[in-house]
């Protein structure tokens, strides 16, 4: 039986790559590729929606999908820990599933996995991402996963120290962890976790440097897995066995 999927975005750089990946992988199909403009109730012919619009479209996006009994895979950016409590009822009501993948490439889910592994043997914690001058949101879905995820590995020691916080030029604050964001022309995606301690430092660093091969093995895993998923599930992680205990 073939599973086909409704692509929103479709026509963008990311929903290009996923479509590609899609048509060679097996029992999954795309029936309709909509764009941030489409009429979104045609979602409802599909089995699965995956979402990879806009930020600005994307929660409506989620809506349509749960509204019509849908899973939907959220690979759009700019979803925070907040922004995902606002659908999460609605997913649970509907007993239907929303995965959301900030990021399909490999190695920056295993950055993101070691930062925040060892982050809490630092006091000090922030993070730098760079990416091309057309990105719209700042920071990325990416580097807001990172921080959370550092802040709940924290738990116990509490909030990284940032000083400052309060001037501008220290970043946005996510779960206490500053973020810089760098939007400028010839990047497309980079990455840094910079972890402080009395006398050193420790840094993760992530470089995206071809979106196509670094995003279809995450692909491969996440479009399958939100078929059959049930409630909220963020992170692509989730779909693998790091083996890796904050």
């Amino acid at each position: 039986m073939t599973t086909k999927v409704a692509l929103v975005g479709g026509t963008g750089k990311l929903g290009t790559i996923i479509g590609s990946v899609i048509a060679e992988l097996e029992g999954f199909e795309v029936g309709r590729v909509l764009t941030s403009t489409s009429d979104l109730t045609e979602v409802a012919d599909a089995d699965l929606v995956i979402d990879a619009s806009t930020p600005q479209v994307s929660i409506d996006v989620v809506r349509t999908a749960v509204e019509h009994g849908r899973n939907v895979l959220v690979a759009t950016s700019g979803w925070s820990a907040e922004r995902i409590a606002l659908v999460r009822p609605l997913v649970e009501a509907a007993g239907t599933g929303a995965v959301f993948i900030p990021n399909f490439s490999l190695g920056s889910v295993l950055g993101s996995a070691l930062a925040a592994a060892a982050a809490p043997y630092f006091g000090s914690a922030e993070i730098v991402e760079a990416h091309r001058d057309t990105k719209v949101d700042s920071p990325s879905g990416t580097a807001i996963r990172t921080a959370e995820l550092i802040a709940a590995a924290r738990a116990a020691q509490g909030p990284v120290s940032a000083p400052h916080a309060d001037q501008r030029a220290r970043g946005q604050q996510v779960g206490s962890v500053p973020i810089h964001s760098l939007r400028r022309p010839g990047v497309i995606a980079k990455q840094e976790v910079i972890l402080s301690g009395p006398g050193e430092s420790l840094s993760f660093t992530h470089d995206t440097t071809d979106p196509a091969l670094a995003y279809a093995p995450g692909i491969r895993l996440a479009v399958p897995y939100a078929a059959s998923a049930t409630g909220v599930v963020v992170g692509l992680e989730h779909m693998l066995d790091i083996g890796l205990r904050s």
